[in-house]
């Protein structure tokens, strides 16, 4: 019960920073392209290598904070339901260029952003 407790309360709040960062990017980029799905899926897939490593290298993260951080609050925060969403907007309206750009982008860039964790963890150890 702890642990989905843990994992509750992280996931709210991933949900609520997914919210306020994502808005925040777009009021610099504007809403032509989906940035702020595209910035909080990037910033989630590095937190991600970074604590599934460290996690899985050293006993700094007890079990029940690493699942509260990477089910709960990751999975708060980032959405592949949004980005699916997002990049089906972009088809229906005929921005094929941009859909394709979105769905390459994101997978492109979210690997080479966990990836990136992943060596920070191993950087350090």
């Amino acid at each position: 019960m702890k642990t989905a407790a843990t994992i509750a309360l992280f996931c709210a709040g991933g949900g609520l920073t997914r919210y306020y960062l994502s808005g925040w990017v777009y009021s610099f980029l504007g809403r032509a392209f989906p940035y702020g799905t595209f910035a909080v899926n990037i910033i989630g897939a590095y937190f991600i290598g970074l604590i599934m490593e460290l996690g899985m290298r050293s006993s700094a993260i007890s079990d029940t904070l690493r699942l509260g951080l990477t089910v709960g609050f990751l999975g708060g925060l980032t959405t592949f339901s949004t980005f699916s969403y997002e990049t089906f907007k972009l088809l229906e309206d005929g921005q094929f260029l941009g859909a394709f750009a979105n769905v390459l982008a994101s997978v492109v860039v979210c690997l080479v952003f966990t990836w990136l964790g992943i060596l920070t963890i191993r950087s350090l150890s």
